[in-house]
């Protein structure tokens, strides 16, 4: 357990601060909910990272979570509730959390976001941004969003339209959960630190070490990748520029990762499948982390006027009957062109 900060700070709120010689630290404190981000711990993150990047004595910012996971999402319940009465209310912390997402790509010091456990959705967009990702043997990384009637956002299209041979793509549609090697072959991790190495790593950081001589003396070989492996196969069938193409190429492969790959991609919602491939295409188009965080808020309001995301939710997190219903049930009867229409563009966040 995280039982506080050298400088004093007790274990107490969502977010723990503090300096450890040259490292700062930011410690996600809700392990009750696999540190899930809500509004206060996103705005708590954005001001101390300004705090801790302006304090001369730090070095570099580590960023880690209490218990097994560093951040498992945004907070879905919030969204949820209020999306259908109060959509402001819910694109207001969307707002927040890409804002701190692009801060931490454009940190003046090293951000090692330490991927120890579960990391997906909102966990994603406060580690791949920052300019060192480590992976640890209890990493579970995902973007699971297609599951749930929504779309993998934080940033998440730019950083998976830019992963090698569509594995980005792979990942974002099929949202499946990925280990150490393979968030590394997908370009998503930088590094892969044994979890017990860790408390010696930031250590030797704090006392001053750079932090790529750190990483140089606790990294170890991650293991052999699937995504690795069956690039090839990904990057042939992933880069077919529809889902229906797609879903046809997987059945007609005839491979066992094919036919696993269609098994997960048929338990999606077919919107949110239509919707991410169209986000990735244009990601892949696009020249800064920015112009996608735009692109996904303008997606997000859209999202918020239709059904699936609500469904998926209730689903997953509120009845968790894993049952849902999509409308509509069928890829062929997604209407991409009305589905791109509703993505209005707003005023740009970054204005």
């Amino acid at each position: 357990m995280f039982t506080g900060l050298s400088d004093g700070t007790p274990a107490s709120g969502t977010v723990l601060v503090g300096v450890e010689g040259a490292l700062g630290r930011l410690h996600l404190n809700r392990p009750e909910a696999l540190n899930s981000l809500d509004l206060d711990m996103v705005r708590k993150i954005a001001g101390e990272v300004d705090a801790l990047e302006s304090n001369p004595a730090v070095r570099a910012i580590a960023l880690t979570g209490e218990g097994r996971a560093l951040c498992a999402g945004g907070d879905i319940k919030m969204i949820w509730q209020t999306g259908r009465t109060a959509p402001q209310e819910a694109l207001a912390f969307w707002a927040e959390e890409y804002r701190l997402n692009a801060r931490i790509s454009h940190m003046r010091k090293p951000w090692l976001a330490l991927m120890d456990g579960i990391c997906m959705g909102g966990g994603v967009g406060l580690s791949v941004h920052g300019s060192h990702r480590i992976v640890t043997e209890r990493t579970r990384f995902a973007m699971p969003e297609t599951g749930i009637g929504y779309f993998p956002d934080v940033g998440g299209t730019w950083a998976l339209a830019r992963a090698p041979q569509h594995l980005g793509f792979w990942i974002g549609l099929t949202g499946a959960s990925i280990g150490a090697a393979d968030t590394i072959a997908a370009g998503l991790a930088d590094a892969m630190v044994p979890s017990a190495s860790i408390p010696a790593l930031l250590s030797d950081i704090g006392s001053g070490r750079t932090v790529d001589a750190a990483l140089d003396a606790y990294s170890a070989p991650p293991g052999p990748s699937v995504l690795a492996e069956q690039a090839d196969l990904i990057d042939r069938i992933f880069r077919i520029p529809d889902i229906c193409g797609i879903f046809a190429a997987l059945r007609a492969d005839g491979s066992d990762f094919a036919a696993t790959t269609l098994a997960q991609l048929e338990t999606k919602s077919p919107t949110s499948l239509v919707l991410t491939l169209y986000l990735l295409r244009e990601a892949e188009r696009s020249t800064s982390l920015e112009a996608c965080l735009d692109r996904e808020y303008a997606a997000d309001a859209a999202i918020l006027a239709g059904h699936d995301f609500y469904e998926g939710v209730r689903a997953a997190v509120i009845d968790k009957d894993r049952n849902p219903v999509w409308k509509p049930a069928r890829l062929e009867d997604v209407d991409q062109r009305a589905l791109v229409a509703a993505i209005s563009p707003r005023p740009s966040l970054f204005a």
